[in-house]
């Protein structure tokens, strides 16, 4: 997937009309993907990029205090000097202005449509414990069914915890494990068995089945809605 520059809004010749043809061909290809139900990477680049514009806009210290993690200290360094240039020429600040009320405006309409996607495709899915949860269900493993496929992907996953601006959140990391023919003889709880047997260094694994309706792309859209969810499942249930 093609995307922009970290600060595309501001770098080389600032003219409306050039940066304008810039985003829409950008948001151009970040809608052809929510049109085939892909969600990622595209939503949380735009997200990124919409953050990004809001956080110069606002004024130096909110930047430096608030930008995405995704920037270096170089690059941090860098778009602080481009601010400090920027701000001290009134025609151009103006123009910077414009533009980014433009983009920003235009991509808050292509984040909603993506959420609305999220949104949808979180409310057809249905998760289910598979056996006795044990008390520690940090790690274990999750079984993903996609629509009406017979293929059930099997997955390890294992809950972290970060801290970001004094809070506490939850991630998850996963690792593919393999695939499983669903058949009268290859149920949930036969699959967790023969994990159980086969991986000696999870025992007493918690596992959940993780169905969907409706089949979506699994890697750009159903994993990671599934992965999120999942933690938010859980988190409840602790």
């Amino acid at each position: 997937m093609k995307t922009l520059s970290e600060t595309w809004f501001a770098e080389g010749y600032i003219d409306f009309e050039l940066k304008k043809y810039t985003l829409l061909a950008y948001l151009q290809e970040i809608n052809s993907g929510f049109r085939e139900n892909k969600l990622y990477p595209q939503l949380a680049d735009i997200i990124f990029h919409f953050n990004n514009m809001i956080s110069f806009r606002d004024n130096k210290k909110l930047m430096q205090d608030h930008f995405p993690r995704r920037f270096t200290g170089i690059q941090l360094e860098k778009l602080t000097l481009l601010y400090e240039q920027v701000i001290e020429d009134d025609e151009l600040m103006k123009e910077l202005e414009d533009i980014i009320h433009y983009a920003t405006g235009k991509m808050q309409k292509t984040i909603s449509d993506g959420a609305e996607i999220y949104e949808f495709v979180e409310e057809k899915i249905i998760i289910m414990p598979i056996g006795i949860v044990p008390l520690d269900n940090t790690e274990g493993y999750f079984f993903l069914n996609n629509g009406n496929e017979k293929n059930t992907l099997v997955y390890r996953y294992r809950l972290t915890i970060f801290e970001k601006h004094d809070e506490k959140y939850r991630g998850i990391k996963t690792d593919f494990i393999d695939s499983w023919c669903r058949s009268i003889t290859s149920t949930y709880e036969n699959i967790k068995m023969e994990l159980i047997r086969k991986k000696t260094d999870l025992p007493n694994p918690a596992v959940y089945a993780i169905e969907t309706s409706l089949s979506f792309p699994i890697a750009e859209t159903l994993l990671p809605v599934a992965k999120r969810y999942l933690v938010k499942f859980i988190s409840v249930a602790a």
